[in-house]
């Protein structure tokens, strides 16, 4: 059994896989289309990857032997998950595991940005003393927008009340408010009143180009601007247009439209040179604690998936958190979600006389997965039944 991890994930994750039979294989950059597909070519069941790796639906046709893909990051978007679906293979990410240090990462840029600390250590670095009051606030009192008010952008307006900052916040999805935040009715409320705007929003087509010019126009003069969420949803020409205006005093950015593959590889942004502009690389997630929490947790979603059929918190298959392996025998069962696909399933186990000790169905998006434990293995022969059925994506046994 084997596993290729890229992107310099967390040793737990080797650790965790190792310790349930996989032999790993850990690369510290990503790969091209070609590469990633030659990689995976020599059996390869887990693949492990962040969010500088693309799977795209060719990499998909042309790996038979890959049973699932974990992104140990937050994120999705970087695997066709439809092709991924089609081809019964599952996808899992970390949703929880990396939100504290994001978070923290905002907060630490936006007292930053508020007192012009990028441009102060700069000037000592020159060798100028520039000790002055001005343009430097305090955050207390400010108010902070949340644009995407999930998992990140909760514990980001907890934080920050905390702080004393007032918050407010915009989602097309309608989330409960967090302490006093308090819900705008639409993005441009929201921009007409927040002193600091932090995009926490994901990376779905339909959000490219999701703040540009207009977006920016409508922000309070000398509000400041932070995203962490993905590069390609701002318009980073016009972000540069109005910090050099004077319009928006200050941004932070952490993500970008198109981010060097490997360790040292070369940078370049609109945003470099300015003063007023502090540039991480894509560093929200990544510390010590968040990418150790993430190691285990993905690759253990991967090793239940793959030795037990548990495919809980999956992003693109039903469902199903079956009970640790019994002492009898499971059979699941992906197929299209069509009537009397149970009572097939159950009547195969009637005619073979065996006895359903626990079974779990979950359906999602047109498709259907059930885990049967069972007292007695069935036969090769109705193992063969089920899996040549018009219904049928794949049957496994455990």
């Amino acid at each position: 059994m084997k596993a290729l991890l890229l992107e310099n994930i967390h040793p737990a994750a080797v650790e965790t896989l190792e310790s349930r039979g996989y032999e790993v294989e850990l690369r510290t950059g990503s790969l091209s289309e070609d590469e990633l597909i030659a990689a995976l070519a020599g059996g390869v069941q887990l693949l492990g990857i962040r969010s500088n790796t693309t799977v795209t639906k060719r990499v998909l046709d042309e790996s038979p032997d890959l049973l699932a893909i974990g992104c140990f990051c937050i994120g999705t978007n970087q695997v066709d998950l439809v092709a991924a679906a089609e081809k019964g293979i599952g996808v899992f990410n970390a949703p929880y595991s990396n939100t504290r240090s994001v978070v923290e990462l905002v907060i630490a840029e936006l007292i930053a940005l508020a007192r012009r600390l990028p441009e102060k250590t700069q000037r000592m670095h020159e060798g100028t003393w520039d000790k002055s009051a001005k343009g430097s606030h305090e955050v207390r009192g400010r108010t902070l927008g949340i644009v995407g008010y999930g998992n990140i952008g909760t514990q980001l307006s907890t934080v920050a009340e905390a702080l004393g900052l007032n918050v407010v916040f915009y989602d097309t999805a309608d989330r409960p408010a967090h302490g006093t935040a308090r819900r705008m009715r639409s993005l441009k409320d929201l921009l007409a009143v927040a002193d600091v705007v932090s995009l926490h929003v994901d990376g779905r087509p339909g959000n490219a180009g999701f703040f540009g010019a207009a977006e920016f126009a409508a922000m309070k003069p000398r509000a400041l601007f932070l995203n962490a969420s993905r590069g390609m949803v701002v318009d980073y020409e016009a972000l540069r247009d109005n910090l050099i205006s004077g319009h928006i005093a200050g941004a932070a950015v952490d993500v970008f439209p198109a981010e060097p593959k490997a360790q040292g590889d070369a940078f370049d942004s609109v945003l470099r040179g300015l003063d007023n502009v502090i540039l991480t690389p894509h560093i929200g997630g990544s510390t010590q604690e968040a990418q150790e929490e993430i190691g285990w947790f993905v690759a253990e979603k991967l090793a239940r998936f793959a030795l037990e059929g548990s495919t809980a918190l999956s992003v693109n298959l039903p469902a199903v958190l079956p009970p640790e392996l019994p002492s009898g025998r499971r059979i699941g069962l992906l197929h299209r979600n069509l009537p009397g696909v149970l009572a097939e399933l159950n009547a195969t186990f009637a005619t073979a006389g065996d006895n359903v000790v626990d079974q779990h169905l979950a359906t999602k998006d047109g498709l259907g997965y059930v885990v049967t434990d069972a007292a007695a293995p069935l036969s090769a022969e109705a193992i063969d039944t089920l899996s040549k059925a018009e219904y049928c994506m794949w049957v496994r046994t455990w």
